[in-house]
């Protein structure tokens, strides 16, 4: 029995491969501090805990749920993005909620993409972006991001003949692996890039509620006419510390949402009902209880960008997200300067060309474990650096 030549072509994913190591060493009796994902430590507030408690109780939610999400639940998602962005979606026919928004960016391409189009790829990238275009036939160009363009994409250094070809261009902002994020200006820019030329922006918009310094990331449908050709998804996993919930917001153009809604209806069965009820007692919560786990947040990047800095890595403040993304010493090979660090020190980060080659001579560094712990970690990574160089 053999494994399809479609599967066989995947790389194994990165971050199951690291935890496998990181697992190892555990094993072993290493006192592991893993800085290399974004799973939030930070509880799950106890108003959507309560909420999914008593809606799993009732016997109508036990069964079936529907395939396109409660209406309340798409009701809320509009509510929500009204008050946050002021921008206003039709609950029926613009917004849809997924498994997670890793499912939807896994299964978008397969709604929107022919063997052979081309998808407009950042890198470095989450690598399911990539994977997913991958199974779908498509094929990636990569668009270089660089700390002298704030790590935004050269929309007009595309080929033309790469822009005619190109069916999607996929953006992060607030960008995961490098912290950068984008303006409304640059959003402009891709809406129109995009009406010149046919093409459907998907924006990964998962950390838009981890931000510092009283910045708040813009929505791209916040572009006049952006719901023409963009559609953004939205995570609960970041946003409220719900990440084993699996609920993700998918929203924008309406023909896209329809056509992810009759992909999804053949695939999966919806959402458990008490999950959904409790995203939509998560949009109710108050801005103050953003705030407050944002705080939290923003005093381990102050630590680990000071850390960073002592260490001789150049790390730029990220305006938002869960990550630092601090530069190696020179000459090192990302992957295997994490794997001695690790040895070293038992502190895990990412390696930054697990986020593609636009990633080498970089790691990331996640801000999701107990301070305590993020304590541990800079003055172990701080004392060992500079043996590494």
């Amino acid at each position: 029995m053999q494994l399809s030549d479609r599967l066989q072509s995947l790389p194994p994913y990165h971050f199951a491969e690291y935890a496998r190591k990181i697992a190892e060493k555990r094993a072993a009796g290493v006192d592991v501090i893993s800085l290399s994902m974004g799973d939030p430590d930070l509880p799950t507030p106890p108003e959507v805990l309560d909420a999914l408690a008593e809606a799993a109780r009732q016997q109508v939610n036990q069964r079936y749920p529907e395939y396109a999400g409660m209406p309340e639940l798409r009701a809320a998602f509009a509510a929500w993005f009204a008050q946050r962005f002021g921008v206003e979606l039709d609950p029926a026919r613009e917004t849809l909620p997924l498994i997670g928004s890793k499912e939807g960016l896994a299964h978008l391409p397969m709604a929107v993409i022919n063997p052979g189009d081309v998808a407009l790829m950042p890198d470095p990238q989450y690598p399911v972006y990539g994977t997913a275009v991958a199974l779908a036939g498509g094929v990636s160009y990569d668009l270089p991001l660089d700390h002298e363009r704030d790590w935004l994409p050269n929309l007009a250094a595309i080929p033309t003949d790469v822009a005619a070809r190109a069916r999607t261009l996929w953006l992060n902002y607030p960008n995961n692996p490098t912290g950068g994020t984008a303006t409304l200006a640059f959003y402009e820019e891709a809406v129109h890039f995009a009406r010149q030329h046919d093409i459907l922006i998907i924006n990964d918009m998962a950390y838009s509620e981890v931000a510092y310094d009283g910045y708040r990331p813009p929505s791209i449908l916040e572009v006049p006419g952006a719901k023409d050709v963009a559609v953004e998804l939205y995570s609960f996993s970041k946003a409220y510390n719900m990440a084993g919930f699996r609920i993700g917001m998918f929203v924008g153009n309406a023909s896209i949402v329809e056509g992810m809604t009759r992909l999804k209806s053949n695939i999966d069965t919806g959402i458990f009902r008490p999950i959904q009820v409790a995203a939509i007692r998560a949009l109710a919560l108050p801005e103050s209880w953003i705030a407050e786990r944002n705080a939290i947040y923003q005093r381990r990047r102050d630590r680990i960008v000071a850390a960073c800095h002592q260490a001789g890595m150049a790390a730029p403040l990220p305006k938002a997200g869960l990550y630092v993304w601090p530069r190696i010493p020179a000459g090192r090979v990302s992957t295997q300067f994490a794997l001695d660090l690790l040895d070293s020190t038992g502190v895990a980060v990412t390696p930054g060309s697990n986020f593609g080659p636009g990633g080498e001579g970089y790691v990331r560094i996640s801000l999701t474990v107990p301070d305590a712990r993020i304590d541990d970690a800079v003055a172990r990574i701080a004392g060992a650096v500079a043996s590494l160089a």
